[in-house]
């Protein structure tokens, strides 16, 4: 068939294909997909789900919050009218403008459903400092009991520490930190902080009625695809605010402007908007901080549509949305004290770790031991990464028997000479593994819809307690020989279509995957040797009370150095005390130069380990770099009682080791536009050089 023009609505804005007679209408829904998508992120296996989508779909119904109903102050519940819109088209002057409008109710027979539904709200105080909304769009005949982000799976309550006040707009909440106001018509939830100032406010439709750009304010929409609902939680921006967070972001350090996807994905480097760690949490500079209190996917447009729109675009059919008042230090202990801090690592962590991709046998581990002490590179753990097994990445937990004589009297003649063993494993079972059938025949594995697994690998379903204890023997066996932490590799594609023994979809387990699988073997790790320790990829909130992570596959760049401190730093605004990077970067051999720059980098991180593709020891370097390696490695041992005092604060306070400057000097307006320099603990200031020369501006 043939098509003149063809009309495709791409980010609200109308696209014209002028079509040709070699076309199919199928390849131009795939040109569509993709021009709107981006190239890499089409529609192929685990690619993010960016759910913004949903809610620039013409052809959905929108839900906008317009009024409180009903609302009692002593309890703090009620109920919120939404009115109903869709978008309709106007052109003007040749320009089509797509904007929202009532509509009628569009179900039969029409005395059975609500035009304008009136539906729960919910405010709660958690702390002097801590305020949470609750929204739903429809019954919730299956409610999570218990959270697996919160740390005691529900959060406390604290309303006695807030005094109620009717004010003429309606309600009003203050505490020593700042105060509530519930606005009656239009609806509004409004926050400012101590002094009074306005810090943040939901939007209301009226707020935006003076602009012609098409503003969604707090609303749901729901999907013509499959009626499922999802919120759009919208709060207003101010001039000149700044946004932190999100997660172990590589993208520009301040997210204003930026419209981030949150969802668990193996971003195959560190320098792409992907990420291996995605966290539901963030903070202003106006002194206030937000946790969205879901596994969902989530998008955030920060102002990247409209400058003065912040929305949360929640793929949850609810909204719950934590918000904390204070200085970025009040902030973090505040999201720490719900969602976990960080438990304190062994010491012997915080010495160097030497690994590369991969340690084949025992002599070849023996072999590193004996030069890092004959090179006097000190050091406390050595890695041996996917190559441990009869075949190279096929987990099985055994060491091949053909290159590991004796692994536990390895094992316990490396303890004897100061080394801690690591080893790599992941959560996914490949057919010729030898474990395969046992986990499939078991019921371990994610399911599909029909009962299959989805992928040709098998992945273990960490929903499933049967399957937690199944691994956690695995585990616990290599423990009993001597082994020391486990790298909890991967665990960023867990099957988005995937059926749960939780008995939800891959919708709401994919991002909770993480969670699930860092904490399984931190527990057994805890359980068997007493401390809490691993060597993880992939987060999700509450991930950091089980530390620690390191920042996946950097590149051997300039830029690859500079983006990992970035995310570093992000991570480190999202609650997570503890984090370390493959110093000198991991994909090809790192040049000389950059590693050498990179060094003391990573010597001054949390945690420090070399590891890469290809070999990545100090002493295969030439002499001049050896020295400079045993320098910069002597200098962090010296600083180890620092270190580890700082590190112990941190993680009693929610602050991390790798901290942004204005976390420790907030009324320093430069302090928020740096992102290129850290202070190590309170009282050391860093300053990597990023490119080839022995000086920088500082």
């Amino acid at each position: 068939m043939k098509y003149k023009h063809v009309f495709f609505d791409l980010d609200r804005t109308l696209w014209d294909f002028e079509a040709n007679s070699h076309i199919t209408l199928e390849e131009l829904f795939s040109i569509f997909k993709l021009k709107k998508k981006g190239i890499q992120n089409a529609d192929v296996l685990n690619a993010p789900v960016d759910v913004s989508e949903y809610f620039y779909d013409y052809q959905n119904t929108f839900y906008f919050a317009d009024k409180l109903a009903d609302f009692d102050p002593k309890t703090g519940k009620g109920k919120v009218e939404y009115k109903r819109y869709q978008y309709q088209s106007r052109q003007a002057f040749n320009n089509m403008l797509m904007k929202p409008d009532t509509v009628p109710a569009n179900e039969f027979p029409a005395t059975e459903y609500e035009v304008s539904p009136n539906l729960p709200f919910e405010i709660q105080f958690i702390s002097d400092r801590t305020v949470r909304i609750k929204m739903t769009s429809g019954p919730q005949f299956n409610p999570e009991k218990e959270s697996l982000m919160l740390v005691d799976g529900v959060a406390p309550q604290n309303p006695d520490q807030w005094k109620y006040s009717k004010i003429k707009e309606g309600h009003k909440y203050t505490s020593a930190h700042g105060t509530v106001e519930i606005h009656t018509n239009p609806w509004h939830v409004k926050i400012f902080d101590k002094n009074g100032k306005l810090l943040t406010s939901t939007l209301h439709t009226n707020d935006v009625a003076n602009t012609y750009t098409p503003v969604l304010p707090f609303s749901y929409v729901r999907k013509n695809s499959d009626y499922s609902r999802s919120f759009s939680a919208a709060f207003t921006l101010q001039p000149d605010e700044k946004i932190f967070g999100c997660g172990e972001s590589f993208t520009q350090f301040n997210k204003r402007g930026q419209k981030v996807v949150l969802y668990t994905d193996d971003a195959n480097g560190v320098q792409n908007e992907t990420m291996y760690k995605p966290i539901p949490f963030y903070m202003s500079s106006r002194g206030y901080g937000v946790f969205m209190h879901h596994s969902t996917p989530i998008t955030v447009d920060f102002g990247k549509y409209f400058s003065g729109a912040n929305e949360m675009m929640i793929g949850d059919d609810e909204a719950d949305i934590f918000i904390f008042l204070g200085e970025p230090k009040d902030i973090l202990d505040e999201y720490t004290n719900l969602t976990g801090k960080s438990e304190m690592p062994p010491l012997w962590s915080f010495g160097f770790w030497m690994s590369r991709i991969t340690y084949f046998s025992e002599k070849e581990g023996r072999d590193v031991a004996k030069e890092l002490r004959k090179n006097k590179i000190p050091s406390d753990v050595i890695h041996f990464d996917t190559g441990w097994f009869d075949v190279d990445w096929r987990n099985n937990y055994e060491f091949a028997g053909d290159r590991f004589d004796d692994p536990k009297k390895m094992l316990s003649d490396l303890k004897d000479e100061g080394f801690e063993v690591c080893l790599w494993q992941l959560p996914y079972f490949t057919p010729k593994n030898t474990l395969f059938n046992e986990i499939v025949e078991n019921d371990l594995a994610v399911k599909d819809r029909k009962g299959n697994i989805p992928y040709e690998d098998a992945v273990l379903d960490f929903s499933n307690p049967a399957t937690v204890t199944w691994y956690q023997n695995k585990l616990k066996h290599l423990f009993d020989l001597g082994v020391s932490v486990f790298k909890v590799d991967f665990g960023e594609a867990a099957p988005a279509n995937g059926i749960y023994h939780s008995g939800r979809t891959g919708f709401y387990e994919h991002n909770l995957y993480p969670l699930r699988y860092n904490k399984a073997v931190a527990e057994i790790t805890k359980k068997e040797k007493g401390y809490t320790l691993i060597w993880a990829r992939s987060t999700w909130a509450g991930s950091q009370r089980y530390p620690l992570h390191w920042g996946g596959d950097a590149a051997t760049t300039n830029t690859a150095m500079s983006a990992t401190l970035r995310g570093g730093l992000s991570l480190g605004l999202s609650g997570f005390s503890f984090w370390s990077h493959d110093v000198g970067g991991f994909v090809t051999k790192s040049p000389e130069d950059l590693y050498r720059r990179w060094t003391p980098f990573g010597m001054l991180s949390s945690h420090v380990r070399s590891h890469g593709e290809p070999p990545t020891e100090p002493w295969l370097y030439n002499k001049s770099f050896l020295e400079a390696f045993r320098k910069a490695d002597n200098m962090r041992y010296k600083l180890m009682p620092y270190i580890y005092a700082q590190a112990k604060e941190s993680s009693e306070k929610g602050l991390p080791m790798m901290r942004a400057l204005f976390v420790e000097f907030p009324e320093d307006a430069g302090s928020w536009l740096v992102d290129n320099e850290y202070l190590f603990g309170s009282s050391m200031l860093v300053a990597p050089l990023f490119e080839n020369g022995t000086s920088r501006d500082v």
